[in-house]
């Protein structure tokens, strides 16, 4: 589906489900991607190292 979305013209795609970082790999695609669990849990920490 991915792959589909960019030959349509997408520029990156957002993985929003937690189990799709586990199936995509860098190189699988030809536009960045972001993995929002991993985006989640990076804000998490930054939150809480300024607490």
């Amino acid at each position: 589906m991915a792959a589909t979305l960019v030959e349509a013209g997408a520029e990156g795609i957002i993985l929003g489900c937690t189990e799709l970082p586990l199936a995509m790999h860098d190189g699988d695609l030809s536009v960045p991607y972001l993995d929002s669990t991993l985006l989640h849990a990076r804000a998490l920490v930054d939150c809480m190292l300024e607490a």
